[in-house]
C-alpha cells in the first residue's frame, strides 16, 4: 500500500484568536464568541474559558454561570473570513493539493513536498512558525497516511501541536482514546456506546474484529468502515476544488447551523460579491445561477435557474440568489451555502446574440466597472461609482 503524507491543519480557537488580534488586551482571558440573550449560543471560546467548563454549542447563559468573568464578543464574520483567506493562501503556497474542510481547517497533501526531507517534524514546525509570523494565527497539525488519521492526530495536541501517526502505530495510538474522540461518531451515538460498555476506541475496535452483532446494530453501515479507519486503510484522496472554466462559484460553512434567513442572506451577499468579482476578473458572464445548501446531516441540495441574459453583475446575482433561496430553501436549517454562476461565456461571444452597438456598450461598461472596483479595493472604501448608478440612486 502506497503511503501519502496527508495533513489536517486546524486553526486553534480561530474566532477568539481573530478577536485577540483586534484587541490584544483580551489575550489569555476567558472569551466566548456568540451573542447574549434568549437562544444565545457559544460559537467558540478561548482555552482559558474551557478551563471553566465552557464549550462550543453551550447556551450562553450556562457559560456565564460557569465563568462569571467571561468576556462575550459578537461574531465578526467578515474579519474572520479575511483571516481565513490568509490562512488558506499560506497553505497553498506550499502545496496546491488542499481540501478546505471549513473556515478554519483544511486537509493538505504534502507527499511530494517533503519526499526527500529527512526531518519532517522540523519541516512542519517551521511551517507552523512561519504561519504565525505572517498571519499571527496558531494551528495544530496532524500528519498521517489518511484523512481520518490526520484529523485524529491534529486533535491530540492543542494549541500549536504537531502529531505524526504512522500506519503501523495507528491502532496502538488510537485504542486508549475515549470513544467520544472518534471522529465520525456523533454526540448522540457516543453515550449509547458508553452505556453498552464501549468506553474507548480500542473497545470498539475489538468488537468490530469480532463482528459483534450489537455494535453492528448500533452503528449501522458505519460499523463496516471502522476497522479500515483505525488501521489507516481509509481515504487518502483530497476533494480538490476543480478549475472549471464553465463555472465560477463559492461556498462557505456557516458559523453555526441556522434557518435564520437574515444571517443566511448576509452570507449569500458575501458569496455573490466574490463570484461577481471573480467573473469580472476572468472576463466571464454566466447564463445559469445555482444555489447549493448542505443540511446538518450533510445532505446536499441544489437548485438552479437559467438567466434571461448572461451576467456577472453583483446586484443581479444577489437578487436572483435570494429569490431562488426563498422559493426552495426558506425555513430549512443549513450548515453550508454556495452560489455558482454556470455556463460561462466570454462577452465577445455575445456578438452572436447582440447587435454591434449593444456589444460595444456592454464591453465599455464591463471595463469601466472593473476599473472602478479595482480603485475602490485600493481605497478600501466604495467611494467611486458610475454616473449611471448615481442617477439611479
Amino acid at each position: 500500500m502506497s503511503t501519502k503524507v496527508i495533513c489536517h491543519i486546524d486553526l486553534n480557537a480561530f474566532f477568539v484568536r481573530c478577536e485577540e488580534l483586534k484587541n490584544p488586551l483580551i489575550e489569555g482571558k476567558p472569551v466566548a464568541i456568540g451573542h447574549e440573550g434568549r437562544g444565545g449560543i457559544v460559537s467558540t471560546c478561548s482555552y482559558k474559558a474551557r478551563e471553566f467548563g465552557v464549550k462550543s454549542g453551550m447556551p450562553m447563559f450556562k457559560a456565564k454561570q460557569l465563568c462569571q468573568s467571561l468576556i462575550i464578543l459578537p461574531v465578526d464574520f467578515k474579519y474572520y473570513q479575511k483571516k481565513s483567506h490568509e490562512f488558506f493562501n499560506y497553505v497553498k503556497r506550499t502545496t496546491k493539493l488542499v481540501e478546505i474542510a471549513s473556515v478554519d481547517e483544511c486537509y493538505a497533501d504534502f507527499t511530494n513536498v517533503i519526499k526527500n526531507n529527512k526531518n519532517p517534524h522540523k519541516f512542519f514546525e517551521d511551517f507552523q512558525k512561519q504561519l504565525f509570523k505572517e498571519t499571527k494565527l496558531k494551528c495544530s497539525i496532524g500528519i498521517a497516511p489518511t484523512k481520518f488519521l490526520a484529523k485524529m492526530a491534529s486533535d491530540m495536541k492543542k494549541p500549536m501541536g504537531i502529531t505524526i501517526i504512522h500506519r503501523k502505530d495507528a491502532v496502538n495510538i488510537l485504542s486508549p482514546l475515549p470513544i467520544g474522540d472518534f471522529f465520525g461518531i456523533g454526540k448522540k451515538t457516543a453515550p449509547r456506546l458508553i452505556n453498552a460498555g464501549i468506553n474507548t476506541i480500542g473497545d470498539l475496535y475489538s468488537l468490530v474484529k469480532k463482528d459483534d452483532e450489537n455494535a453492528k446494530m448500533m452503528l449501522g453501515k458505519f460499523f463496516y468502515i471502522i476497522s479500515d479507519l483505525i488501521e489507516g486503510k481509509s481515504n487518502d484522496q483530497l476533494d480538490l476544488e476543480p478549475w472549471d472554466p464553465k463555472s465560477i462559484g463559492n461556498s462557505t460553512t456557516l458559523i453555526e447551523d441556522t434557518d435564520d434567513f437574515r444571517d443566511i442572506k448576509e452570507t449569500i451577499s458575501n458569496l455573490c460579491k466574490e463570484v461577481s468579482e471573480r467573473c469580472i476578473k476572468e472576463n466571464k458572464l454566466g447564463n445559469t445561477l445555482q444555489i447549493v445548501i448542505k443540511t446538518p446531516d450533510f445532505k446536499i441540495k441544489n437548485k438552479s435557474i437559467k438567466l434571461d441574459k448572461p451576467t456577472n453583475d453583483y446586484k443581479v446575482i444577489f437578487d436572483i440568489s435570494c429569490k431562488l433561496y426563498e422559493k426552495y430553501f426558506l425555513g430549512i436549517t443549513v450548515r453550508l451555502v454556495g452560489v455558482t454562476l454556470q455556463n460561462l461565456i466570454d462577452p465577445k461571444d455575445l456578438v452572436i446574440q447582440m447587435t454591434f452597438f449593444d456589444y460595444e456598450e456592454h464591453e465599455e461598461q464591463s471595463q469601466t466597472k472593473l476599473l472602478i472596483e479595482e480603485l475602490n479595493r485600493k481605497l478600501d472604501k466604495p467611494l467611486l461609482m458610475r454616473a449611471s448608478e448615481i442617477k439611479k440612486k
